[in-house]
């Protein structure tokens, strides 16, 4: 939870565990910040913000209280069942979000605009 009381997911790297980042690490890191900063889709979890203070460093992401999307594909949930039709529109959103964070990600002016 956030000072504002706004309620938050914390993400840390998985690859970036250990000793200390070296400098390489860390720009990539911050790269990878700038890049997904300018992401804005409705079906891809918003980055707030990160953190640098601590040993592995960590991203800030808005929360979604309604689980993840492997909860909601492999669990059953008889207020929610997925038909065919459900299921169908949501590998069309999966796959447009997909598509929006490849062009996003690998757009010439947003890369180059952010390396450090």
């Amino acid at each position: 939870m956030l000072a504002d009381g706004s309620i938050v997911a914390i993400k840390k790297s998985k690859t970036m565990e250990g000793d200390k980042l070296d400098d390489n690490e860390l720009k990539q890191f911050i790269n990878e910040v700038m890049i997904l900063s300018q992401i804005s889709h409705r079906n891809v979890v918003k980055l707030l913000g990160y953190c640098l203070e601590t040993k592995v460093p960590l991203l800030v992401y808005e929360f979604v209280p309604n689980g993840t999307l492997s909860q909601l594909i492999h669990e059953p949930n008889e207020e929610l069942p997925l038909t065919r039709k459900t299921r169908l529109r949501i590998a069309a959103e999966i796959a447009n979000a997909l598509s929006y964070l490849h062009s996003a990600a690998f757009h010439p002016d947003l890369s180059s605009r952010h390396q450090i």
